[in-house]
């Protein structure tokens, strides 16, 4: 089964640092097949036989604390996951020239209903998010940097790891697994 793993939190400033040359022999060491990086920021594409992704992101958490001396959360989605992700974005058709200011959190777990139904977050007026199933579909007009509407602001709501990729990885990142 193909699948995409989502590091949160290496090669950003002078911590966490994982070569990805480094982390393509960390999966293919693992036994994983036809490994692909994307960006320097934490992007796997891999084949697995297993279809346990609990069991595949604990592993290679494991192999990466091991190897390289510090944690890292792993979030996976399969292939078939990120096309739906892809093509389910609530705010495409009403804003089909605004892509660069699209972004998805990746959410570990899914939130339970009402933890989003009373999810309060003090965001810009001009900003959107929609919570579904384990995602966050983010449109951010102002942009990534300037939004209130975070990794850390996620996790500590919704009380699960997260990670968000802007709207050009995620698209990125089927494209190369159809490869």
């Amino acid at each position: 089964m193909k699948y995409i793993a989502l590091l949160r939190g290496i090669n950003i400033g002078s911590k966490n640092r994982i070569k990805m040359a480094d982390l393509r022999t960390i999966f293919e060491s693992m036994g994983y097949e036809n490994v692909k990086t994307y960006l320097q920021s934490g992007n796997v594409i891999f084949d697995a036989d297993s279809d346990n992704e609990t069991k595949i992101a604990d592993r290679i958490e494991k192999k990466i604390n091991k190897t390289f001396g510090f944690s890292v959360n792993i979030i996976i989605r399969t292939e078939s996951e990120l096309k739906d992700i892809v093509n389910n974005n609530p705010f495409i058709e009403e804003n089909r020239t605004e892509i660069d200011k699209f972004h998805v959190t990746f959410l570990k777990e899914k939130p339970d209903k009402e933890t989003v139904l009373n999810l309060d977050l003090n965001n810009n007026e001009n900003e959107k998010f929609e919570v579904i199933g384990r995602e966050v579909y983010l449109h951010l007009p102002n942009g990534y940097s300037r939004t209130k509407l975070t990794n850390n602001t996620f996790e500590k709501k919704l009380k699960t790891i997260a990670t968000t990729r802007n709207w050009k990885t995620a698209t990125k990142l089927l494209e190369l697994s159809k490869k």
